[in-house]
């Protein structure tokens, strides 16, 4: 039975989960008119779609364990999943990580990780979560939708100058329930 856990001193060694690969095949468009937001879909031509893993995180829980709150999934006594959440300084907190195992993908995990976090956020008196997601990974962003999430602000210019020049951070949204 999967069981989402605060992760605590006692199994701290479970925020080091390791990141693994997700396909890059397309990108969200995020518009805003009219002080509403919406977003189109562009998919990459089969030849060009990739895969991409970013490098593994060295979460130190002594160092961040003031200002953050970890919850892991887990699949008896492993850790398949990962929400870390830092305390905002408005009235959303801020979903710094997320991330699941790939043999768990799909089937409902990471909506229950983010459910922990939402309600840890309401806990706090706050109004819910935000998170941010690359515009070119459009599986994130369409999750982030999916669950519940509504977009609110675009960032185009935080990767200029990088490596990763041309692409754009979307923040994400979700009021605690």
């Amino acid at each position: 039975m999967l069981q989402i856990k605060q992760i605590t001193e006692a199994n701290q060694r479970d925020i080091r989960i390791k990141n693994e690969p997700f396909k890059l095949w397309g990108k969200m468009i995020p518009l805003y008119t009219d002080q509403t937001w919406r977003h189109q879909i562009e998919t990459f031509p089969a030849e060009t779609i990739s895969q991409m893993c970013f490098p593994d995180e060295k979460y130190d829980f002594q160092q961040m364990k003031d200002n953050t709150v970890f919850f892991g999934a887990y699949d008896q006594d492993t850790c398949i999943g990962l929400a870390v959440v830092q305390k905002g300084f408005f009235r959303y907190d801020y979903l710094y990580d997320l991330k699941v195992n790939q043999a768990y993908r799909q089937q409902g995990v990471a909506h229950r990780l983010i459910e922990a976090a939402a309600k840890w956020a309401q806990n706090q008196g706050h109004r819910g979560i935000y998170t941010i997601g690359q515009n070119n990974n459009l599986s994130a962003c369409l999750f982030y939708l999916k669950a519940g999430f509504r977009i609110g602000g675009l960032d185009t210019e935080v990767y200029n100058g990088t490596q990763q020049e041309g692409k754009h951070d979307i923040l994400f949204y979700l009021d605690a329930p």
